[in-house]
């Protein structure tokens, strides 16, 4: 049985599609003439040979006119200025059968057509409203319980419906990461918040399943398949032929998926529920059975548009319109609820018109609903910070007895050996991490039996195994998932990203997502998360700018995440422990610059002096977030500022200096890159007659340009301020890389063009 035809007559183009969309349910329902079968009981198929019961239909039907209402209601309420979102479901409603047959548990990433399967979610607990607070969602109320007035999102907490903006493909990656947390937690015994059967739903569009951050995903699912991984994850392509304005070719979706390696393809019919159900079901019992990933293939429509801004008579035919409004699956539901007996024709329009009755006087609530109105409340859940929490957190240190299994005996801890150099020591604090945070877990590409490509994680994989230390295809897109997926499920992830340069290639993965959960979700998830990254520049003679990125402005302007960058070994072990502090106690972004140059450098002036090898600081020892460091204190005639590769440089710039030239000139590490710590920049300026900026990065939107508009923020612009910065341009190879960036001598020069000013 379908719907054979548009039930009523065609209308002019100049015509609201929604209202078309909406006349059309009533009209058909008025005018069906057709078969009326005795009314099923409830346990009942709905229809012969259906696998959908009276029950179940009747539950998917009321989500349906759910959805359909929120969306008619969006257009008619957003002109009044009382809806702020019109990205509508119509169409997709059958994606309800995708939450029915899924449990609240199974942690679920959507598209924003989601609207059926929230509706049909929200029955899974009792006392929940799908309509008030998705009327709240749409409102930007600050009671949205999703994302407290920030966004329109469709999420929920209690029904693991992690909120998220109207993405194109960027979340799944990370469902991925979710599905192959779910196996690894149990690999390493860590307590999972779930049921260790879950399976990970994520929905996305026909045309979002061509993106690249999409095709990366689905081949890391097949990849881990072919590897006997579990990774459960049921990747549900809602198709309805068009993104935007742009048609998917005829059978793209089905003919792409239907025979791809370790990643099984199930086709179900969205716009039929008494059909489509037992396809459905096929899907979702394959992945929770097999532990496989699993595609299933959503047939769709897509009605009234893309957007309420969207007039789809400027690049679709009439008669196409007409046509898609034909295979409405309200329309299908109607005939199934009308043949069954389940309904006649007035209750059925009495329930439709009781449906828009109740979203239209919900949307006139949320609309009274007090908003987000002031910035402390808009930032409030961006960038937690419990200072106290952290640093008692980062000096917490009672794994005394796992440290003396792991180093071997009391001799051989960290803090019993000779002064060292930075890639030890990072690899030491690595070491007493682990030991620490059972649920900490490092991966990226070779790090594990390699130790990584500068040998920073050597050791780790012997003494930690398999189930912490692992390595992973070569995807930073997959990696940078991977990682809010074993966040999502409560463990500490420490990724690794090779080179600094390859970070641009995901980063997207951090700004959009990683970055924004905690905002988004008012607090509710977060994504505790410590990155790692090999960094800057001054390779001699090695890499390019592929490993001589000194590109830091793509991680400063990221709102939320904290940026580290230590130039030395005792300074990096102390920073770690802060980072993870924060990651564990305020569920933080961090991004760890390790500055490559600086791995194996002993020496600060001569060859031999050791004066840049550093005792490994005490357990009870961390920094507190913006600590910086101060050299020379006592200075007053120059103050150099500085971080990574910069702070060895300026120290033997200024000892040059002051016995060349007797300048007394004090130098700062900062430390920490974002947030920058304006207080203290502002504070040493004050005190010193020049200040000059040593920045490796570049001179565009560059580190230095923060420094100064704090400097001049603090009151302090009128005195002389000068930059030595890297140049606006890739790095060369070999030799000539020194010429794009800083070095000792164009800081020394930099100084005595200044002092002389």
């Amino acid at each position: 049985m379908s719907v054979s035809a548009a039930p009523i007559s065609a209308r002019a183009k100049n015509v609201n599609r929604a209202e078309v969309v909406d006349q059309n349910f009533s009209e058909f329902v008025r005018n069906y003439e057709g078969p009326v079968s005795p009314r099923p009981a409830l346990v009942d198929p709905i229809l012969p040979d259906s696998l959908c019961t009276t029950q179940d239909f009747l539950a998917l039907f009321q989500s349906q006119l759910n959805s359909r209402h929120l969306d008619l209601m969006a257009r008619v309420l957003r002109v009044q200025n009382k809806v702020f979102y019109t990205i509508g479901s119509s169409g997709h409603e059958g994606n309800a059968m995708v939450a029915r047959l899924t449990r609240h548990t199974d942690p679920a990433f959507l598209h924003y057509r989601s609207g059926g399967f929230m509706a049909e979610r929200f029955r899974k607990l009792p006392g929940m409203d799908p309509i008030m607070d998705s009327a709240l969602s749409f409102a930007a109320s600050k009671d949205d319980p999703a994302s407290g007035g920030r966004h329109k999102v469709w999420g929920s907490k209690p029904l693991w419906v992690l909120p998220q903006t109207s993405t194109i493909a960027s979340h799944l990656p990370k469902a991925l990461g979710t599905a192959l947390a779910i196996a690894q937690g149990k690999r390493i015994q860590h307590k999972l918040p779930i049921p260790d059967d879950s399976i990970v739903v994520c929905s996305f569009g026909d045309a979002s399943a061509n993106h690249s951050t999409a095709q990366g995903a689905f081949n890391a699912a097949q990849w881990a398949a072919y590897q006997q991984l579990p990774a459960p994850v049921l990747f549900v392509c809602e198709d309805n032929g068009i993104g935007i304005s742009t048609k998917t070719p005829s059978g793209w979706i089905g003919n792409s998926f239907r025979h791809r390696n370790d990643l099984a393809y199930f086709y179900a019919n969205g716009l039929d529920l008494a059909e489509g159900y037992e396809q459905v079901a096929r899907a979702v019992h394959h992945c929770r059975t097999t532990r496989k990933p699993t595609f299933l293939h959503l047939r769709t429509a897509r009605l009234m548009g893309h957007a309420g801004t969207d007039f789809e008579v400027e690049y679709r035919a009439l008669e196409e319109l007409l046509a898609a409004e034909a295979q409405d699956p309200l329309l299908r539901s109607a005939e199934i609820a009308l043949a069954s007996g389940l309904f006649d024709k007035t209750t059925l329009l009495a329930l439709y018109e009781a449906t828009r009755v109740r979203c239209m006087a919900a949307a006139e609530n949320a609309d009274k609903r007090i908003k987000l109105t002031s910035l402390a409340e808009i930032i409030e859940p961006l960038a937690p910070y419990h200072a106290e929490k952290v640093t008692a957190e980062a000096k917490r240190a009672d794994y005394a007895e796992r440290r003396l299994e792991i180093f071997g005996s009391a001799e051989k801890l960290p803090e019993k050996q000779p002064p060292k150099h930075l890639a030890i020591q990072i690899n030491n604090a690595l070491f007493d991490i682990f030991c620490k945070y059972p649920e900490t877990l490092l991966f990226g590409e070779d790090v594990a039996a390699k130790g990584g490509v500068y040998t920073v994680t050597k050791g780790l994989h012997k003494a930690f195994k398999s189930g912490r230390v692992f390595n992973t295809l070569l995807d930073e897109q997959t990696i940078l998932g991977m990682a809010q997926g074993y966040a999502n499920m409560g463990m500490l992830p420490i990724p690794e990203i090779q080179y600094l340069a390859y970070f641009h290639n995901a980063c997207d993965q951090i700004r959009g997502e990683a970055c924004s959960l905690q905002f988004f979700s008012n607090g509710q998830y977060r994504n505790p998360i410590v990155l790692r990254m090999a960094s800057l520049g001054y390779q001699k003679g090695f890499g390019g700018h592929f490993h001589n990125d000194n590109s830091i402005t793509a991680l400063r302007d990221i709102p939320g995440l904290i940026v580290a960058c230590p130039s030395r070994g005792d300074d990096a072990a102390s920073m770690l422990r802060t980072l993870m502090a924060l990651a564990k106690v305020d569920g933080r972004v961090c991004a760890f610059l390790e500055p490559i140059a600086l791995y194996m450098t002993k020496d600060l002036y001569e060859a031999g002096d050791g004066q840049w090898l550093f005792a490994y600081p005490p357990l009870d020892q961390a920094m507190t977030l913006g600590e910086g460091r101060v050299y020379h204190e006592d200075a007053t005639d120059l103050l150099i500022i500085t971080f990574g590769n910069g702070v060895p440089m300026s120290l033997r710039a200024a000892r040059a200096l002051e016995t060349q030239h007797k300048i007394k000139i004090r130098v700062l590490d900062l430390r920490w890159l974002q947030p920058l710590n304006a207080e203290f920049i502002g504070k040493h300026a004050g005190e010193c007659q020049r200040i000059l900026i040593v920045d490796e990065g570049r001179r565009s939107a560059g580190v230095g340009e923060g420094i100064i508009t704090a400097i001049v923020e603090a009151g302090f612009g009128k005195k002389p301020i000068a930059r030595v910065v890297g140049e606006d341009t890739y790095t060369p190879l070999a030799g000539a890389a020194t010429l794009v960036l800083p070095s000792d001598q164009s800081v020394i020069d930099g100084a005595l063009a200044l002092l002389k000013s």
